[in-house]
């Protein structure tokens, strides 16, 4: 019976999948022009990097300094010295150390591929993920995924690496959780609303007409990259995770689904490590 049903779930989400768009794909190479499709392609290969580098180079909280340099160098002194008091000597440098971390895959993941779908694929945000119609029906799935992934975590939880990484914003001494705490989590959470349109829906479903169902693995490749630095069962499992999102986000259509679980596991993994360390 168990077998039966993984294989019916198999069947629906990858080789029906699989034969569905790369028939959409065939369709689509027929009416348009081969230099438009390859031209697509290369915005959306091209716009990934320099989404990329841009959230590696600009969105680190702990390089800032372009940014104050590029301040005083256009003659906003008065700005450069701000920036620089409020992201290390402020009281509070640790929550707008995470602001700056969290506006930089704001705009990389989000703003960046956004321009580049409106300018020049000149696509519809939907047609790339941004749909919500529709995607209610596949909950249950999205509510199994993480009935699976949720003890995983909780035993992770126990590790001391995980305890050394998590959460990104660290409380201070006697520091309770309101309000620094859950503005962080908000950020946290809109930001993998940000990550999930990059990889699952600039990416996957910006090339699904262009190469098929090869869409799903362009980006597993890049996102299993952002995880060095994580714990490795964590960078380990983004492979699996990326193909399971990528597969359900070009089954769906739409974004919304992994958002919910990336947002759900990250803010549980956050909740997990103060509890272990005693602060909840």
């Amino acid at each position: 019976m168990i077998r039966s049903f993984a294989a019916g779930v198999w069947r629906t989400f990858v080789t029906d999948l699989r034969d569905d768009v790369d028939a959409e794909m065939m369709r689509h190479r027929r009416e348009t022009p081969a230099p438009l499709v390859t031209r697509r392609i290369a915005m959306v290969c091209f716009g990934a990097a320099v989404t990329l580098l841009f959230v590696r180079f600009a969105g680190r909280d702990g390089e800032i300094d372009w940014a104050i340099d590029g301040l005083r160098d256009i003659g906003l002194v008065g700005a450069s010295k701000k920036l620089e008091w409020l992201m290390e000597r402020s009281p509070d440098k640790r929550i707008y150390q995470r602001v700056w971390w969290a506006a930089g895959r704001l705009i990389g993941y989000g703003l960046i591929p956004l321009l580049i779908a409106k300018l020049v694929l000149r696509d519809s945000v939907t047609n790339l993920g941004f749909k919500a119609k529709g995607t209610g029906k596949h909950i249950p799935i999205y509510l199994a995924m993480f009935a699976i992934v949720a003890p995983l975590v909780v035993i992770a939880s126990f590790a001391p690496g995980f305890q050394a990484k998590y959460p990104y914003y660290r409380l201070g001494p006697n520091e309770s959780l309101w309000p620094k705490l859950f503005m962080w989590e908000a950020l946290y959470a809109s930001q993998f609303i940000a990550l999930e349109f990059f990889f699952r829906g600039f990416i996957v479903n910006g090339l699904r007409q262009s190469i098929g169902y090869a869409a799903v693995f362009v980006p597993i490749m890049p996102y299993a990259m952002i995880h060095f630095g994580k714990p490795l069962p964590e960078a380990l499992g983004s492979v699996l995770t990326g193909f399971v999102l990528g597969t359900m986000a070009l089954k769906t259509r739409s974004i919304w689904g992994g958002a919910a679980i990336h947002v759900s596991i990250a803010c549980s993994m956050d909740f997990l490590s103060l509890w272990q360390q005693g602060k909840l």
